[in-house]
């Protein structure tokens, strides 16, 4: 299976979060793929294009990683912090969606390295309306950075 335009990874654990986020990218832009990891290690492992995941045709770098916290195996804090050692995954952007209102929650999901965190409503409406203004914003305004395989020559990886 070849995807191509806007690719979204979703990090999320729980079945219904993500049939509801599924369906309101769906409905908000038919040309975003999405693909959901219910762990930690196998969103480390997408990231990677390490085992099942090598395949970068199948499993393209995402444009914008949606991250749950409290996820099996290896928490989002965990995905979140291996991440930002990574020279290839700096500049990726990634949202923060969690349940958790606690200020220690969201300090700490910022200084790992998140561009933005969000309380997930139990209202699938306001669910769907909060994911399809993401997708507007990331798809539509804002100035996203170069993925790797997208930089242009003389602007390769520091490490």
């Amino acid at each position: 299976m070849k995807t191509a335009g806007y690719q979204i990874l979703l990090a999320e654990d729980d079945e219904i979060d993500v049939m509801l986020l599924k369906r309101a990218f769906t409905q908000a832009n038919r040309s975003t793929g999405v693909h959901a990891l219910s762990n930690g290690a196998e969103v480390i492992s997408y990231l990677e294009g390490a085992g099942q995941f090598s395949d970068r045709t199948q499993f393209p770098l995402p444009h914008l990683l949606l991250l749950d916290l409290k996820m099996p195996i290896k928490s989002g804090f965990e995905v979140l912090q291996w991440m930002r050692t990574q020279a290839h995954l700096k500049r990726l952007p990634v949202i923060v969606m969690s349940s958790s209102r606690l200020t220690r929650d969201i300090d700490r999901a910022y200084e790992l390295g998140a561009n933005t965190y969000f309380v997930k409503s139990t209202e699938p409406e306001q669910f769907a309306e909060v994911i399809r203004l993401i997708e507007q914003y990331w798809r539509e305004h804002a100035e996203k950075p170069s993925l790797p395989s997208e930089a242009p020559p003389g602007r390769g990886q520091s490490h």
